[in-house]
C-alpha cells in the first residue's frame, strides 16, 4: 500500500515504508518547507524509537536542527508548533491505527497540516515512493544540524488547565487505550476518573486505538454500566480524537458532542460566529446550534482541510464526524484532551439541572441515522452521479453540496455519498426523520448501486 494519503504519511512500518524512505523524508522536510529547524514529537509505537533516529538523521542532514520533545500526544506538538512559532513540524505516529502501522503527520506555519495536495505528493515523488528510478539524489550538508532536546510539557499542561472545570459532581469512566493520552490524564484529573488501559503500550494489547469500531469501545461501556458512571470517554492512540458513551453505555455519534460543544463556547462564554462541520454531520448539529448564535460552515473530511478551513472563516470551534474537534483558541487544530474538558464541563452543569447525557444528547438528535456505510465499487464516480440524479429528479433539494462527493438535502431527509480518499470504497451516509423512511431510502440507494457499480 502507499504510504502517501490526503491527510498524512501512514502505513505498515517495514512493508508499505521503511527506515530508508523516513530518512529521506526527514532530509527533503527541509526543502519542501524551507525551514532551517523541525519539531519532532513521536508516540510510543514499537517502531517510533527507529522512526525517530532515520528522521532526525534525515533532517540533520540536510542542515537543519530537530528541537526534539520525545513522547508526546499529537495534538501536543501542534501546541509546541504554535505557541513557539516553529514553522515545520512532525508527529511520529499512525493515530487509530493497530500497532503495526506508523507514520508521520507534518504540519508548516501556523499549524496548518501538510496534505497530499500541499507538499506530500511533492515528498512522494522526491524520495522516489513506487519508482525508486525517480528518487532524487541526497547530498549530505556539509554542516549537519544539531538536536536539541526541547521540553513543552508544563506549558502544556498549563494551557489544558485552563479548560479544568468542577467534575466532582461526576462519575467518570475512561479508556485511555494504551496510548498516549495517559501522558497527561492523571495530571489533568488526578484518581477520580475509573481509568482503563492507561499504560502506554505501543502493541495496544487490550483493543485497537480506534474508539470509531465499536467493538474497541466495549469494555469502557461495560465500566459504565458497572460503575453507574454518568459519562464514558476514549481516546484514540495519538489523542488527537476522542468519543464518548452516555450513562446507558450507549456511544454516541461524535458529530452531535459538536453540538455539545455549542453550551460552553455559544452559551456560557456568549460567543457569536462560524462553527465548522463536516459533510458528514448530523442535520440535528445545525439545527441545535444556530439558535444559540452559530453561524454554520459545511466542509470536507480530515484535518488537511478542517483546519485551513476554520482558519479561513475564523471559526470559534468545529468537529467532525470522526471524533476530531477544531478550536479557534488551539491554533484552529484538533485536541481530544482539550475538547474531553470542555465537555465534561458541560456535562457536570447539566446533572446539577437534572439532565442526564442521554437526555442532553435525545434534545440535540431528532434524526435516524444509518451510519457510515461503505459499498466496494471501482467507477466510484459514476455510482455517485446515478445516486445523486435518481434522488435530485424525484425531488427538488433544499440544500446541496458537491465536495467531498456530494451532501444532498431534502425535507425530511437527505444524505452524503463519497469516495475513499485510500481504499476502492464509497461512504454512504444517511438520515431521516423516521426510521421507515430511512430504511426505504437505503434500500433505494443499495438497488442502485448494485446496478451500477463495478468491482
Amino acid at each position: 500500500m502507499n504510504p502517501f494519503h490526503a491527510y498524512d504519511i501512514r502505513g505498515v512500518y517495514g512493508k508499505d515504508f521503511t527506515g530508508e524512505d523516513v530518512y529521506r523524508i526527514g532530509y527533503f522536510l527541509p526543502k519542501l518547507l524551507g525551514v532551517k529547524k523541525v519539531l519532532v514529537g513521536r508516540d510510543a509505537r514499537a517502531s517510533s524509537p527507529e522512526m525517530h533516529q532515520s528522521l532526525l538523521r534525515g533532517i540533520n542532514e540536510a542542515g537543519a536542527d530537530v528541537w526534539d520533545i520525545g513522547l508526546s500526544t499529537t495534538p501536543q506538538v501542534y501546541f509546541a508548533t504554535g505557541k513557539f512559532s516553529f514553522e515545520a513540524s512532525v508527529q511520529i505516529t499512525a493515530s487509530h491505527n493497530p500497532g503495526p502501522y506508523n507514520g508521520l503527520k507534518i504540519s508548516r506555519a501556523q499549524v496548518m497540516p501538510v496534505g497530499y495536495d500541499s507538499g506530500l505528493n511533492l515528498l512522494e515523488a522526491w524520495i522516489g515512493a513506487g519508482n525508486p528510478a525517480a528518487e532524487r539524489p541526497i547530498v549530505p550538508s556539509a554542516q549537519h544540524g544539531s538536536v536539541i532536546p526541547f521540553s513543552v510539557r508544563d506549558e502544556y499542561l498549563s494551557f489544558l488547565r485552563g479548560y479544568l472545570g468542577d467534575y466532582t459532581n461526576l462519575k467518570i469512566g475512561m479508556d485511555l487505550s494504551n496510548g498516549m493520552a495517559a501522558l497527561f490524564m492523571r495530571d489533568l484529573l488526578g484518581n477520580a476518573p475509573r481509568y482503563i488501559f492507561e499504560e502506554l503500550d505501543g502493541s495496544f494489547p487490550n483493543h485497537e486505538p480506534n474508539p470509531l469500531v465499536l467493538k474497541n469501545v466495549k469494555p469502557l461501556q461495560e465500566l459504565v454500566v458497572r460503575e453507574q458512571c454518568d459519562i464514558g470517554v476514549i481516546f484514540d492512540g495519538d489523542a488527537d480524537r476522542v468519543m464518548f458513551v452516555d450513562e446507558l453505555g450507549q456511544f454516541i455519534s461524535p458529530d452531535l458532542m459538536i453540538a455539545v460543544l455549542g453550551h460552553y463556547f455559544l452559551e456560557e462564554k456568549g460567543l457569536r460566529g462560524a462553527v465548522l462541520q463536516d459533510i458528514r454531520a448530523s442535520k440535528a448539529v445545525g439545527d441545535y446550534l444556530t439558535p444559540m448564535g452559530a453561524q454554520m460552515h459545511t466542509w470536507r473530511v480530515g484535518r488537511a482541510f478542517a483546519a485551513p478551513k476554520l482558519r479561513e472563516i475564523d471559526g470559534i470551534f468545529g468537529g467532525e464526524l470522526a471524533g476530531h474537534y477544531y478550536f479557534k483558541d488551539f491554533f484552529y487544530s484538533d485536541s481530544g484532551i482539550m475538547a474531553s474538558l470542555i465537555i465534561l464541563s458541560v456535562v457536570s452543569r447539566m446533572k446539577t439541572k437534572g439532565i442526564s447525557v442521554s437526555q442532553l444528547i435525545g434534545r440535540i438528535s431528532q434524526f435516524h441515522n444509518s451510519g457510515e456505510i461503505n459499498f466496494k465499487v471501482d467507477n466510484k464516480e459514476e455510482v455517485m452521479n446515478v445516486v445523486r440524479d435518481h434522488f435530485c429528479a424525484l425531488e427538488a433539494p433544499t440544500a446541496s453540496f458537491d465536495f467531498d462527493g456530494y451532501r444532498i438535502e431534502f425535507g425530511d431527509w437527505w444524505f452524503n455519498i463519497r469516495p475513499s480518499n485510500t481504499e476502492p470504497y464509497l461512504r454512504f451516509i444517511a438520515e431521516a426523520h423516521s426510521a421507515a423512511l430511512l430504511q426505504e431510502k437505503l434500500k433505494i440507494v443499495q438497488k442502485l448501486i448494485k446496478q451500477v457499480s463495478k468491482e
